[in-house]
């Protein structure tokens, strides 16, 4: 797969494009990028690097950072990706010059997207119009109450099986892992602390079943106020691991929320609860 930035990159071919943001690339947006992929010519999937809501001054918690995207568009079979930078120039683009100067000048002929698709200028385009312009244009039924917004209640307030119905997958929160206090170990727990991307949702704070590396994991979602924390830190305990994960970028899964954090009167207490959570982990099902 290929993944560039103007359309002028892409090798010459006929495309049939899916055209949006694809945060978090949940239920609706397969639904979009397999109906390109039906038109049986290259499958490029347009998408906007930032998210276009930011260019206007609303500030938007991404459900997954732009790498991660990518990674998920590959798995769909997507041939190349067309990440337009939005910026104050592209959102300026009447439709019509949209349609010249990134659709055409991609080779693309087949548009799909979702029905609430707009594009252009003061959001003036919609596939209709594509359809006068000469574009075979589709539109694809949104499925019922899937939306990266409702998905991102349901992540706020942990509702992490709930995503996952509307994602397609387990609800993920991800990050390099970097050094923390160390108390993980010393309470024989070792931890993968993560240093999450700036701009992206992590979910709300709590203890969460989950995997990363084909480990199940206990995950912490929390301030460790049990020793006074007060910074906003994801921390995995990976079942039955030993290794070295500092520096690695790590995806963890989030199958289960098990419990609130709690600040717990001892070390003991706090041990045990630790242990109970990966007891508890190794027996959750992973979401469909």
């Amino acid at each position: 797969m290929s993944v560039v930035r103007e359309p002028r990159e892409l090798e010459p071919a006929r495309r049939a494009a899916a055209i949006g943001t694809f945060d978090g690339v949940h239920c609706g947006h397969r639904r979009v990028i397999e109906a390109a992929r039906a038109a049986r010519l290259r499958t490029v999937v347009v998408t906007f690097d930032p998210h276009p809501r930011t260019a206007f001054g609303t500030d938007v918690e991404l459900l997954v950072p732009l790498q991660r995207r990518i990674e998920l568009l590959q798995e769909l079979g997507v041939d190349d990706v067309l990440v337009l930078r939005f910026d104050d120039r592209l959102a300026s683009l009447t439709p019509e010059q949209f349609a010249d100067d990134v659709l055409r000048a991609a080779g693309i002929e087949v548009v799909t997207a979702g029905d609430g698709f707009r594009f252009g200028r003061g959001r003036s385009g919609d596939l209709d119009l594509l359809g006068r312009l000469g574009f075979d244009a589709r539109h694809v039924p949104l499925v019922d109450s899937v939306s990266s917004s409702h998905i991102r209640s349901l992540l706020r307030a942990g509702e992490v099986a709930s995503a996952a119905k509307l994602l397609g997958r387990p609800a993920e929160v991800e990050g390099i892992v970097v050094h923390g206090d160390h108390r993980g170990r010393l309470l024989g727990f070792p931890t993968a602390n993560l240093q999450t991307p700036p701009g992206v949702l992590v979910p709300q704070l709590g203890i969460y079943a989950g995997a990363t590396l084909d480990y199940r994991a206990a995950i912490s979602i929390g301030t460790n106020p049990t020793y006074g924390g007060t910074e906003r830190r994801a921390e995995a305990h990976l079942l039955d691991f030993d290794g070295d994960l500092y520096g690695q970028r790590l995806v963890v899964e989030l199958w289960e929320r098990l419990r609130d954090e709690a600040r717990f009167s001892s070390e003991e207490a706090l041990v045990e609860a630790i242990r109970a959570d990966c007891a508890q982990a190794r027996g959750v099902v992973r979401p469909a």
